[in-house]
């Protein structure tokens, strides 16, 4: 890759809005496609570079064309058809799907990209928002070493930690091994404190005492104050984490995965959405057990 590379960027939101802004102060030709025109025209407002009307006008051209959406069907309505991605594929280009999806998705573009002379790597991401606005997101990807080495300096402007996980598809289970562990630990989190409630302790104390022990984690640093708090208007929020343990729970089903946990937490997420809860940060898992008692 040249040092100044023609990158698109497709979907602006909470996540790709700040990852697309490091693209161009980079130094890279950004153009950029959202859904929403008026997303395109605040980032644009903040950064150089340029608005496309479709994402096929995007990717024409472009080295680099990245995605970060919300889910299969968002990724598909802006890939196929005459405005999709695949439209303005050039050869030798490199599609980047930083959304996270299913592996048989992203097999799926794999070979789509393939029958054009293109690359294909699934990106999903870890770090959050929070991750995003700093440029320290960790980045596990699926694909080929050399598309890898082709991608890793433009990713490396808003990411800490990168790693090439296998072929296709592979960098999106290991995001689901990611979501399980992030599902089991929030839960452990959500009882540890509402016991701590229960029993007349201070939640903030008790996290200052154990947070440098066996039980400390990032979690527990980042989420500990607002789930005392009751702050919950912010963050990863439940509908989306329990779209990825859809996921994780059906890829269990289709190897014989055992996921006994990864379910249960799941039906607690329902029960948070059923509070009016989906788009609450996924810490709150504490607020279902506050309720029950109210």
């Amino acid at each position: 890759m040249a040092e100044t590379t023609k990158v698109a960027f497709i979907g602006l939101g909470v996540m790709g809005f700040p990852m697309a802004g490091y693209l161009s102060k980079a130094g890279h030709s950004v153009s950029v496609y959202n859904r929403t025109a008026s997303r395109a025209y605040e980032w644009i407002s903040k950064h150089k570079g340029d608005i496309k009307e479709t994402p096929a006008a995007a990717a024409r051209g472009s080295e680099l064309i990245f995605m970060c959406l919300g889910n299969d069907d968002d990724v598909r309505s802006v890939v196929y058809g005459d405005d999709g991605v695949l439209a303005g594929l050039g050869e030798y280009s490199v599609l980047v799907d930083h959304t996270t999806d299913s592996p048989d998705l992203a097999r799926e573009l794999g070979v789509a990209t393939l029958a054009q002379n293109a690359c294909f790597m699934d990106a999903p991401l870890s770090g959050g928002q929070a991750g995003a606005d700093s440029g320290t997101l960790t980045i596990m990807l699926g694909g080929e070493p050399d598309v890898y080495e082709r991608v890793l300096p433009i990713i490396d402007c808003y990411a800490k930690t990168t790693k090439l996980m296998g072929e296709v598809g592979k960098g999106q289970l290991t995001k689901m091994v990611n979501q399980i562990c992030i599902a089991g630990v929030v839960q452990g989190l959500a009882e540890g404190f509402h016991l701590a409630e229960k029993t007349g302790l201070d939640i903030n104390e008790v996290v200052e005492i154990i947070k440098n022990g066996a039980a400390g984690s990032w979690q527990m640093e980042n989420r500990a104050s607002t789930m005392a708090d009751r702050i919950f208007d912010y963050g990863f929020a439940v509908k989306w984490m329990r779209k990825d343990l859809a996921i994780a729970l059906d890829i269990g089903r289709q190897v014989g995965a055992r996921l006994p946990m990864t379910a249960l937490v799941d039906q607690f997420y329902s029960d948070v959405e059923a509070l009016g809860g989906s788009r609450w940060d996924t810490s709150s898992l504490i607020e279902r057990l506050r309720r029950v008692e109210e």
